[in-house]
């Protein structure tokens, strides 16, 4: 013990006569060695639940945390250790600040990973897999913008505390609150649809008109809610274009929602055929059709003449489907399945063109 205090006295008595320079930048090597020496031992410890491909906090909070700690745990560690080098006063006010601004950042860092945290579990415990996931997307509408908004406010308030953090600025602050009235009302003006976004936003999150995946009719085109951002809404169209809109387009206009309440909805064919087709027989191949159809989910099976037209009727076919997708993809087998069959077995009641010719007795030619 004592050859090991003689040694380590020897070698702090060596650096001490180094060069202020080479002494700090020596100092500062080690506290952030120090720093990752933590770093390592921490993800070692936890490297059993990083290979968990199930939910779990504290695996999650190894993923998401891993990076903020990467700047967090060497600022604290050189913060520490700072104490230990040979600065002057001006040289040590400039380090403890430009300290102070990295670790509000870093901190601020942390608390946006801490909610993506949270993100995992309401992800993990609401999934919008599930057949029926009304109330998943509910919730998951709500997390994707309660996680923005909070986010949004992060990032404001650590500039704010930055800014705060200098003398300067604290005066500019305090002179500048007490014109507050007036600047408030040019704020107002300058940034109200800003704030008519944001109060969107918040009205959609919370009274939810549309959600996170629900099907949409917008602007004439068919598609899923992707993302819903604190200013726009992300439409992903079925063949892979994005539409992007306002957020208040969804409070001002009107819109298709086909999922508002369930997922559930109701689909129709319409075939146009002769007067001579055997209405029982066409019943009886839609029964045998849409019976054996794995999309199809019991509930709603109808046919029936719904229009009588100069030279075809038509016929309207309804059925129902778990989702507009599965309506979709029936309706098309429905259809095509029907055709076929009117083809084979009455092909002289597809749609035709009738035309009556009389006799003309001048000279024999039959007139239309």
């Amino acid at each position: 013990m004592v050859l090991q205090l003689k040694i380590d006295s020897d070698i702090f008595s060596y650096l001490s006569h180094l060069p202020n320079f080479v002494y700090n930048l020596i100092i500062l090597l080690i506290s952030v060695a120090f720093a990752f020496l933590l770093k390592a031992i921490f993800y070692s410890l936890t490297s059993y639940y990083r290979k968990h491909e199930h939910f779990s906090f504290l695996r999650s909070m190894v993923l998401h945390l891993s990076k903020p700690l990467n700047f967090f745990l060497p600022l604290v560690s050189i913060n520490s250790f700072s104490n230990l080098m040979k600065l002057s006063k001006i040289e040590s006010d400039i380090l403890d600040k430009a300290i102070e601004i990295g670790l509000i950042i870093s901190f601020s860092y942390i608390l946006i990973n801490l909610i993506r945290v949270i993100q995992d579990f309401f992800i993990s415990t609401y999934d919008l897999k599930k057949e029926n996931n009304l109330k998943e997307r509910k919730i998951r509408t709500q997390l994707q913008f309660l996680k923005k908004f909070l986010v949004a406010l992060i990032l404001v308030l650590t500039v704010a505390a930055i800014l705060f953090s200098f003398d300067g600025m604290r005066k500019i602050g305090t002179g500048l609150l007490t014109s507050v009235g007036i600047g408030g009302i040019i704020i107002g003006f300058a940034a109200q649809k800003s704030l008519g976004n944001l109060l969107a936003g918040f009205q959609i999150a919370f009274t939810q008109p549309i959600r996170i995946d629900d099907v949409l009719v917008v602007e004439g085109e068919w598609g899923k809610v992707e993302e819903i951002t604190l200013t726009y809404v992300v439409i992903q169209i079925w063949d892979q274009r994005r539409l992007i809109l306002p957020i208040t387009y969804f409070i001002e206009k009107p819109f298709q929602n086909w999922t508002r309440i369930s997922a559930e909805i109701l689909g129709t064919v319409f075939l146009y055929v002769d007067y001579t087709l055997p209405l029982a027989d066409l019943r009886k191949e839609y029964d045998r059709l849409i019976d054996n159809h794995p999309l199809w989910d019991k509930k709603v099976k109808v046919i029936q003449v719904t229009d009588s037209k100069e030279t075809v009727m038509e016929v309207r076919i309804l059925l129902s489907a778990n989702n507009s997708s599965d309506a979709f993809d029936l309706r098309c087998d429905i259809r095509e399945g029907l055709i076929t069959f009117i083809q084979k077995n009455y092909p002289n009641s597809l749609p035709r063109t009738r035309s009556e010719f009389i006799g003309n007795k001048e000279n024999g030619f039959l007139k239309s």
